[in-house]
């Protein structure tokens, strides 16, 4: 049993790594200590409980997790030589794949949790009080999302994130999902409205539904059948208050004709879809068990803006995967090209223990690697100022979010998630406004609002 809320606010800080989820995750933690008595800090320096939630995709994660325990140790003896106690927590994917070898290198950890025990950490807080070290990384029976407290109804912004489906069940050879997240899990849709109409409540006006493999969304509706992603997505349209939809991260094998069509017939999922192929040569894809060939995800980029013509596509693309080529790399950069992302995201290859990938021979050289991104970047960074320039010109509709850097700026995003300021009044904070679009910069778009322009959201940019 937990202790009851103690009458002392003690200060929580977590530091968030990595992905969207991890996001989402971090604020379901403090929603789950709140009730221990703990608040939320920005400064490391006045927390009596630090929780670092890692991630395992990018180069190097677990490196960097021990390089940041170094700077929580010293702020610990620091405090404690001031009478203060602090306890310090690992948490998300790292967590789940390397427990006990953080508490082997790094004694500074109180606790360990992996991803599907964040339910239980009141308890485990108070555990770890007591002892030496408290590793919890197990795959609990129990479904953590029915345990989890209610969503907090007040929100700072009115964009929020909505975790509905966990795990992949595709075994990419690169990919630690699997091992880190568990099998595919997917929240029914009664728990999923019932939070995303507590977010409205608390003024959220867009909604992002987050999964490893979200579009393999298979949740339990009301009827007691199974629902698609896009079944979920029209009920949750129908929510008042939420006034726009997004989803990420999505595999194209689960790229159903259903979900295809709500992008053409649902004015509430905006016209953004995150779809990663990862590799432009059948060679590599296959090596990289993606189960689709790089003519499948043309053939589906064509039926996707065919209901869809002004949607806006990112992507992720490895380059220097074991066995990788010249010829396949341009075969990756031929496919970029052809396709026209408005953004993408790449990286170089990097083994991570565990996947069938890191004991592949023939290991492309360091070197290589490096070349072969910057040249991709290049090619990628000129398709991202091609799609932006095109809106140079248009007015389109903008959630603002929060003040600019600048006084009397606010910033918010487009349809296309690219980020938007425009000076005016911080009233209009949670409101979607007209914009007319002056310039492209390298990290956002520029705008004057104009209340009075209808914007017709099927209306394709010129490119």
């Amino acid at each position: 049993m937990t202790d009851g809320p103690t009458s002392k606010t003690l200060k929580l800080h977590v530091k968030t790594f990595g992905c969207q989820m991890n996001v989402y995750d971090s604020e379901r933690m403090a929603e789950a200590l709140a009730p221990a008595g703990y608040a939320l800090t920005e400064e490391m320096d006045d927390a009596d409980l630090v929780i670092l939630n890692t991630c395992h995709i990018r180069e190097k994660a677990a490196e960097k997790v021990y390089s940041e325990l170094g700077r929580v140790r010293q702020m610990k003896e620091t405090r404690a030589s001031g009478g203060k106690e602090t306890m310090v927590a690992v948490a998300g994917c790292v967590a789940q794949a390397e427990g006990a070898e953080i508490m082997r290198r790094a004694n500074v950890v109180d606790l360990v949790v992996g991803p599907q025990s964040y339910h239980q950490l009141p308890d485990l807080v108070a555990k770890a009080r007591g002892a030496s070290g408290v590793l919890a990384t197990d795959f609990p029976t129990e479904d953590k999302f029915d345990h989890l407290p209610a969503r907090t109804m007040k929100r700072a912004l009115p964009s929020a994130f909505v975790t509905v489906q966990e795990g992949c069940d595709k075994f990419c050879t690169f990919c630690v999902v699997p091992y880190t997240r568990g099998a595919e899990f997917s929240r029914p849709v009664s728990q999923l409205v019932q939070e995303t109409e507590s977010l409205a409540q608390g003024g959220v006006r867009e909604i992002t539904l987050l999964g490893q493999n979200v579009n393999a969304y298979h949740g339990e509706g009301p009827d007691g059948k199974d629902w698609s992603l896009a079944d979920l997505l029209r009920r949750l349209a129908e929510i008042p208050g939420i006034e726009r939809l997004r989803y990420t991260t999505s595999h194209p094998r689960d790229m159903a004709d259903d979900l295809i069509a709500v992008h053409g017939d649902e004015p509430k999922v905006m016209p953004y879809l995150h779809l990663p192929f990862q590799a432009g040569a059948d060679r590599m894809l296959k090596a990289m068990n993606r189960k689709h060939t790089a003519e499948e995800y043309r053939e589906l980029i064509g039926r996707i803006r065919a209901a869809r013509p002004d949607i806006a596509l990112s992507t992720d693309i490895i380059v220097g995967f074991p066995g990788e080529t010249d010829a396949d790399f341009e075969e990756t950069v031929a496919l970029v090209r052809e396709i026209g992302f408005a953004q993408a995201f790449s990286f170089k290859y990097s083994a991570r223990p565990g996947t069938p990938a890191s004991t592949l021979e023939d290991q492309v050289p360091e070197e290589a690697k490096k070349e072969r991104l910057r040249v991709l970047q290049d090619v990628i960074e000129d398709e991202r100022k091609r799609f932006e320039q095109a809106l140079v010109g248009r007015t389109v509709p903008v959630l603002f979010e929060r003040k600019g850097r600048k006084p009397g700026q606010i910033a918010g995003r487009s349809p296309y998630l690219q980020a938007v300021h425009s000076e005016g009044p911080e009233s209009l904070l949670g409101e979607i406004v007209e914009v007319d679009i002056t310039a492209a910069g390298p990290n956002s778009l520029t705008g004057v609002i104009n209340s009075g322009f209808a914007w017709d959201d099927r209306v394709q940019p010129a490119v």
